[in-house]
Parts: C-alpha cells; structure tokens; sequence
C-alpha cells in the first residue's frame, strides 16, 4: 500500500490480540522525516513484525510519530537500551538474553497512550512483543557476519553498544572524604559466569599507554569526555587509572551525568538509594484522609503537605538547613539523600502554597483533577508535587473501580429480569456512583445488556425514593433506539411510568402538561437528541438523572446537539456506550465535560496537557487513573463475564421508518386492503406472499422496493441503525456477517458499510462461482482485518465457516427460525472462540414487528412447526387479521 502523505502510521491491537499497522488521515501534510519513517515501518512490517519493531527500537526518536507508533517505539527502545548494556555482548551475540522484567511490562501499561485497540493490551501482548524482539535480534545477529557492533551500526550510529569499562561510586565511610570513584575493566568470566572486574589502572601494565588495545578499550570513555568535564579532566591527567575521593558535590555532579555515561557505552555501579531518584525532595500532598460532611463532587476534603526526601520526613526548617549547607547530597540519619538545591528550592515554595490551600479547603473535584494537573494546584511545582488519596477517598476510589466489592441494591418487586452476575454488579456500582453524587459512564461491550442494568438503577431509584419525593429521568437517544427502550421497559420493568417525547410515537399515554407537577408523576421521559435541542420545556425541568445512550454523539464538544445536552439540568448524569471512549482523547474530555464537568479542567486546560503527554508518556497513567472509577468497562472477553455469559447473546434491533418508507408503506396497505377482500385459494396466497415481500423491501430501503439506484441513508431506518452498531464494530475493530435475502441489497450494503469501515469488505451471494467463493471465504478469514462479510441467505446460509466474525447481524427476516439459526451458526459454530452477538433487524409498528411477536407465541408451542412452514402459516390467516397484521402502527 502506498500512503498519502496525510495519513498517520497506528499499531492497532486487535480482538484476538494480534498487531495490525493501519493508515489514517491526520488532517494535515506530515513533516517528511515523519512521512519517511512511517513509510519504512510499514514496509517491514509487511515483511516482517518482529524486524519493523527492532528497527523501531534503533530509529530516530526525535522524529514525531503518532501516539499509538511512539508508544512502541518506546517499548522497543527500551529493548535495545537493554541489549546495548549487556557486558561481553560482542562474546554472547545470539545467546544473548533479555527476559522481559514484570515491573517494565506493568511501566508499559500504565504508559500507553489512549488509542485504537488500548483495551485488548495486556501483560500477555507486551510480552509476547518483547519475546519477539529477543528471537529477531538472535536470528538477525546469528546470520549477520560481522561483529555485532558493526550489526548495530547497521541500524543506528547513535546507539552505543556497552563496552568493557566501568565506572563505579561507592561510600567511603573510612576516608577523609565521603566518596570514592574507580574505573574498572573487565577482564574474562569466572565460573559463574559473571564478568571479572579488574582496576583500569592495571590495563596501563598489561597493554602499555600507546597500544591499540588499550586505545580501544577506551573509546566509551573518549565519547563521553567529549561531553563531560569531568571525565575529560581525568582522562587527561591520567587519574581514571587510580582510585579518587570526591566530595558530596563531586559525587551529586557524578551521579547526574550517569545517563551520559551508559549512553557513551560506559556502565555504572553506584549506590542503591540513588538508583530510581527515589531520594529526591519532594512535597506529598494527602486529601481526603476523612469524611466529609457530605458527599459529590463540590464536598470539601482536608489536606495535608509534608516535604519529604525519598521516603525520609523532614520539616521545613530542616529543608531550609539542607538548602543552606548541602552541595547536592546530604548525610541525614545515617544515610545518604539527594538534597538537590534546586528541587529543595521548588519544593519549600510549593509547600508555603500548600499551607495557603490548606487553611481554604480544597474540593473533592480540585482534588482528584489536580492529580492530572499538580501545576494547577501549586503553579510551576508538578515537577516536585504529588497528590494521593488520604484513608476515605482511598477507600472510596478503590470501591469505584472494584464493583465486585460493592453491597447489592434492592431493585423492588417490580422488576422482572433474570440479571447475570455481572450485571447485578454493575447495578450496584451505578448506586454507588448516584450514592456519592458522581456521573458515571457504563461502556460495556455491545451484547452485554447496559439497557437492563439501567433499566434495573432506575427501579431501584424509584422503590428506595418516597413518591412525594420522585423527580423524572430524562433519556436521550438516537430516534433508531426508541422502539427498543420501549420493548425493553414493557418487558423487565412494566410499572416504570414514561413518556415518549417525539412526535412518531403515540403508544404511550400524552402528558397533557410539560410543567414539573406532571414531570413529577413520571419516572422517565424518552426523547432524542436531535428533539433536546427544540423542545424548550426539556431544559427548563430539573431532572433526577439525564441518561445517555449512545454516548458518542457528544464526541464533538462544539456541536449545537452537544452543548444543548450539556445544558440540560440534573441532579445527576450517566451515559451509555458500547465504543471504547478512550480511543480519541477529545471525545473523553467531552464525556466527561458532560459527566463530571469540570474534573479534566476547560478544554483549553486538557488541550494544554495533552501537548505535554505527547512528550512525557507517564500522563497517560495519570490520566487513566483519574477517570477509570466513573467508567465501567466489561468486554466479552473479561475473565470476570465471560464464564457468566452465552456463547450466543441474541437481540431484537429496533429500527424506525423513514416519512419516505411511511408514505410507502401506508400506500401499500391501502392497495393490500382494497384487492384481498376477493382474492380466493391459490391466488390469494400468492397475493399475501408477494405482499410480505414488499412490506420486506420497503422495510429495508424505499429504493429497493421501487427499483431505484441512490439508496440514501436517510430514507432507510435500517441503514441508521447498521450505521450505529458498525460504527462500535469498527471502532473495535471486530467483524460482521450482515445476512439478507434479497441479492439486489448485497452491493448496496456493501457500498455503505465501506464507508463506515473505511476499507473493503467482501460479498457472497448466488451469482458468484464456487471457485470465487472459496477465495471470498479465505479472504474474510484471515488475519488481515477485512470488516464484514454481505452474504444472500440462501447462498450463505448453509456449508460455510466464518468464524472470524463475532456478530452477525439479520438485516431483513426470512420467517423462518430454522433458516436464520442455519445462517447464524456460519459464525457460531466449532472453531468459534469468541461470544457471538446476534442482531435480529425488526422495523417498529410494521408487519416485522408483529410477525416476529406472533412466531415467539408459535415457537413456544413447537419450534418444528413454525421451522416446517415457514412463511406459509401466514397465508391461512383470516383476512382481518392479515389486515390488522399489515397496518402501520405509529
């Protein structure tokens, strides 16, 4: 593939964990180095992953690439820092070994940007990438016929590889000075294994002062005298042959230019309490030790401020002393510390600012934001300032990231579904969250059921509530969702009082006022997004809670439908999603703009920080650490769910009628009405049979019931809703069989899921040859991610096996149970081990709608009768119930 020079190089972690590089616009021209080098990524990848990550580990660093590249470029440089530093690596070559260290690994996760595929990252991927980058630098070396120095310059001049010097720091607890310094070589390896260590003063004898050994042993040391002063000054007065006492600011000067060193191909022993700087001054910040008096997100925590220097307490006149005498390192209770003046000067000031804030308070929302942003707390001191939770927030973050630790919740009596463990959990957490005032985002993977644990917070909101109390909950959806939040509420929680404001749907009783004594009466008002930006008397009530579903339409935080939502008043806020949310840093500050206004501060602040994060990775943990207890993420995946859920989760999938598909439809009916009252025997049955199949056409697309070409989106409530379900399929980068029964919808289905996807998928119907399906087939099954497959039912129905798909989706209905479970188990079947999600298409108060209720009241009966008919058990019917069957319910 050859790239625009708009389009930004990702690594995408994949559903069943595999890598894929993937082009994507970035919306303008790329600097051609980063142009360049993505292009080089890309084309060895195609030949080999594991070489594409080694030349990662060696490439240019200075050179921006996007977050998700940087990030592995990161981790496989990290792994030829390593194999750089390996003593006698030049004598080891391919037997080298570099074990992947768990607290590198658990460092790379906490790290990773927030991208495409972040959720599927695990301790097992990092690995298995590490292990891969140990086997190609073996097999690459093995066949290499030069030294391994000349095979590192083969990648890169900047990498140095470890040479035989090193230099060591060691406390002199016996000399007039504090420290001592020694440059050693190393000679052979004893039995264990282990390189010798000898003084470099004896190399001077063994080699002589002119020899070109000794010469090139000390290369690493001629690289680094180029950039520090005081190796230089030894190298030329001849004291790196003996042993030298330095002062406490010889030795500070010393350990600070150690990076310089290792990088010049010098390696370093030096004392433990330095190794980390974990003996650096700092200011630890403590909130929220009690409870407050009350509880949400404007309560006021206690604080509390100690300057510490690594784990050693010291007050302020003590940090003022240090700051007077120390030279860098100071002797403070029988040890040795870091007393940098520079970061003691940061840290007293940021402490006199601490002890300000703790005289006002500090809210629990400026407490947990200024854990992302510490500046903002105590401005220019991040550098030096940390901020953790005290005993009560502690307990209290742990419990919001930990659902399986939280009380259950009563639902009352009322409420009718069978809830999975899971599922219950997640209820309780979404108490918790209303118990304490937070908003709180359930992002569960599609198919797990976020409408039934809504459904179950707002019976148990309304039984722990007194009735004089009650105030209605707002739901916003998309218009496509209606008739399934409907059918969902008569179903598992049928007292539940509600009003559908759109002007489509006249099921639900009127509310002949929209003032709050009437709002008061319901428990739930359903509207849409597009009708809470004009109906006025929606922002003028105080809601109990305003609940998003299909929580991406606020991604973009500028939108007239988002700052209309954001206007809504509530007491509180939750939101629904089944799309990873963090995959676009933007479309999470609005999340929670909408949430938790104000915790990841203005968008101008997040914005600012963002930039920052591009060039210090660590702000990635900060930031998920902040925003992880409002999200309750469980994938199909998760240990946790998976032993509790279906192999098959099958769902009705409401869609509503276009005005185009209604004007179509009621025309039909009237024809329908006017020719079956004498229509007899044969002819009448195909008269019902050939109407079936309009009602089907006009149900999937006007245009396919009227022979038309243009198949616009907007006049199919079909082609909205496989919009919204592939739109989270994509983003999860997961696969779809989309099974229809007519072949004229194949390449118009597959024309606009390309352009949902953004890359090809494949069709199989009739008219393609064997020889070209078995290609079709393979095609889809492997590993390169091609998105969904359109199959013809009767074409794809039986014989194959698409196991690569985990959803399949019934976009119009044969009828026929036996068949549609036929087509499904092409991706349900042995081989499968992903759960599949089943999505049956149903078009609201048409004929689809009814035929699908009268075959769950005939398959109760006998699933074999129902399979043996097919649709002919419809032709017996009763003209006026055939009538009452097609009519238009709205």
């Amino acid at each position: 593939m050859t790239a625009k020079n708009n389009q930004e190089l990702s690594i995408v972690v994949m559903p069943d964990d595999s890598l894929h590089p993937e082009w994507n616009d970035s919306g303008k021209t790329l600097d051609p180095n980063t142009f360049s080098l993505q292009q080089e990524i890309f084309s060895r990848y195609g030949s080999d992953e594991g070489e594409a990550f080694l030349f990662m580990g060696f490439c240019d660093k200075t050179v921006p690439l996007s977050m998700s590249l940087d990030f592995w470029r990161r981790m496989a440089g990290t792994f030829v820092r390593k194999l750089s530093r390996i003593p006698e690596l030049e004598t080891l070559r391919h037997k080298a070994q570099i074990p992947p260290e768990p607290d590198d690994i658990r460092n790379f996760l906490e790290i990773a940007p927030l991208m495409t595929g972040s959720e599927y990252l695990t301790p097992e991927v990092l690995t298995r990438v590490w292990v891969r980058l140990n086997r190609t630098f073996a097999r690459a070396v093995r066949a290499f016929p030069g030294s391994v120095e000349e095979w590192i310059r083969s990648y890169s001049p900047d990498v140095n590889m470890a040479g035989r010097v090193y230099f060591h720091l060691v406390e002199n607890r016996d000399g007039d000075l504090p420290f001592a310094f020694l440059a050693t070589y190393t000679t052979r390896m004893d039995k264990t294994g282990k390189a010798r260590h000898t003084p470099l003063g004896r190399a001077l004898k063994e080699f002589g002062k002119d020899s070109d050994t000794l010469l090139n042993l000390l290369v690493p040391v001629h690289r680094a005298a180029v950039q520090s002063d005081f190796v230089s000054e030894i190298l030329d007065s001849g004291e790196i042959f003996h042993t030298l006492g330095c002062t406490s600011g010889e030795a500070f000067a010393f350990l600070k230019e150690i990076p310089l060193y290792e990088a010049s191909g010098i390696l370093c022993r030096i004392p433990n309490w330095w190794k980390g700087k974990g003996a650096w001054p700092g200011l630890k910040i403590s909130v929220g030790d009690k409870q407050p008096s009350y509880v949400g997100m404007n309560a006021i925590l206690n604080f509390d401020a100690r300057i510490f220097i690594g784990d050693l307490k010291i007050n302020e006149a003590e940090a003022r002393k240090l700051l007077e005498e120390s030279e860098g390192l100071a002797f403070i209770k029988n040890r040795w510390v870091a007393a940098d003046p520079e970061k003691l000067r940061q840290t007293l000031e940021a402490y006199g600012k601490a002890k300000k804030l703790m005289r006002q308070g500090l809210t629990l929302k400026e407490a947990l934001r200024f854990q992302l942003s510490p500046d903002k707390l105590l401005a220019d001191s991040s550098d030096v300032t940390s901020i953790s939770n005290g005993q009560w927030l502690d307990s209290v973050i742990r419990k919001l990231t930990s659902p399986e630790e939280l009380s259950a919740v009563s639902l009352g009596k009322n409420f009718r579904a069978e809830l999975r463990p899971y599922q219950k959990k997640g209820i309780n957490w979404l108490w918790f969250h209303h118990s304490l005032g937070f908003g709180a985002c359930l992002a569960d993977d599609m198919g797990l059921g976020k409408t039934v644990q809504i459904l179950g917070f707002l019976s148990a909101l309304k039984s722990a509530t007194k009735a004089a109390s009650r105030k209605a909950s707002l739901l916003v959806i998309p218009a496509s969702l209606i008739a399934n939040w409907q059918d969902e509420i008569a179903k598992f929680t049928p007292n539940l009082k509600y009003y559908v404001a759109h002007p489509s749907v006249h099921r639900s009783k009127k509310i002949t006022g929209k003032n709050a004594k009437t709002l008061n009466r319901l428990d739930l008002v359903i509207t849409t997004y597009a009708l809470a930006q004009k109906y006025e008397w929606l922002q003028s009530y105080n809601w109990s809670y305003v609940i998003l579903d299909e929580a991406q339409a606020i991604k973009n935080p500028v939108t007239k439908q988002s700052r209309a939502v954001k206007k809504l008043s509530a007491q509180n806020r939750i939101t629904m999603t089944g799309t990873p949310i963090e995959n676009r840093l933007s479309d999470l500050w609005s999340l929670f703009d909408f949430l938790n206004p104000g915790l990841l501060g203005t968008s101008k602040e997040f914005g600012v920080f963002v930039k920052k994060i591009r060039d210090d990775s660590s702000g990635f943990a900060q930031l998920r650490k902040l925003v992880s207890p409002y999200i309750l993420r469980r994938l199909k995946t998760d240990k946790t769910v998976i032993s509790d859920l279906p192999e098959k989760v099958e769902m009705k999938t409401y869609a509503s009628l276009s005005k185009k598909q209604t004007v179509l439809y009621t025309q039909l009916v009237n024809e329908i009405r006017a020719i079956l009252g004498d229509a007899e025997g044969i002819q009448r049955k195909g008269l019902v049979l050939a109407s079936l199949m309009k009602f089907k056409q006009i149900c999937n697309h006007p245009d396919q019931y009227l022979g038309t070409g243009g198949f616009s989106e907007k006049d199919s409530g079909k082609f909205a809703r496989l919009r919204e379900i592939c739109e989270t399929i994509c983003e999860k980068r997961e696969k779809v069989l989309v099974f229809t029964q007519f072949k004229e919808m194949t390449d118009p289905l597959g024309r606009f899921l390309a352009e949902i996807f953004r890359r090809q998928g494949v069709v199989l119907h009739g008219s393609i040859t064997v020889a070209k399906r078995k290609k079709i087939i393979e095609k889809f099954q492997n590993r390169e991610y091609v998105p969904f497959m359109i199959l013809s039912l009767k074409a794809g129905g039986v014989g194959l096996n698409l196991t690569e798909a985990n959803h399949v989706i019934h976009f119009d209905r044969w009828w026929n149970p036996a068949v549609e479970n036929q087509a499904t188990d092409r991706a349900f079947r042995i081989g499968q081990k992903k759960n599949v999600v089943v999505h049956k298409f149903l078009t609201g108060g048409t004929v689809e709608e009814r035929i699908d209720m009268m075959l769950e009241e005939k398959s109760k009966l006998s699933d074999d009768v129902v399979a043996a008919s097919g649709e002919k058990w419809i032709t017996e019917m009763e003209t006026d119930e055939l009538m009452d069957m097609f009519r238009l319910t709205l």
